[in-house]
């Protein structure tokens, strides 16, 4: 019976630490895809804005492009990594991997689309 108690108890700790963990970080870019990545937070008020955006886009682009999302506040040692300013932060790559464009704030998903259509169209 003591056994068994501990065991549950060891699971729920274990099964807390799970939930409580940080986001993976992607592979940036993406290989052999066109990709584009938005750093910023969860928490940030135009980051929040965005992230319905992003996960339409993530639907739309599937297979063609990859758009992926990196929390810095998470994942601090990710802002230096990628030389940011400020967040949110949009950086797009072609399939080679090679960063073409880069923009700072807000950015509707027009804009990314046509940003994305681009680079595709290479």
């Amino acid at each position: 019976m003591k056994h068994a108690a501990l065991c549950c108890a060891l699971v729920m700790v274990l099964s807390a630490g799970v939930c409580l963990a940080a986001t993976p970080v992607p592979e940036v870019p993406a290989k052999g895809m066109v990709t584009m990545v938005d750093i910023g937070a969860k928490a940030c008020v135009p980051c929040k804005m965005m992230a319905p955006i992003l996960e339409e886009l993530e639907k739309e682009y599937q297979g063609k492009a990859a758009v992926l999302f990196i929390d810095v506040w998470e994942h601090r040692e990710q802002g230096a990594k990628f030389g940011l300013k400020l967040i949110p932060t949009q950086i797009f790559y072609d399939k080679a991997g090679k960063e073409t464009y880069r923009h700072e704030g807000f950015m509707d998903k027009a804009a990314i689309s046509e940003k994305l259509d681009a680079l595709l169209a290479q």
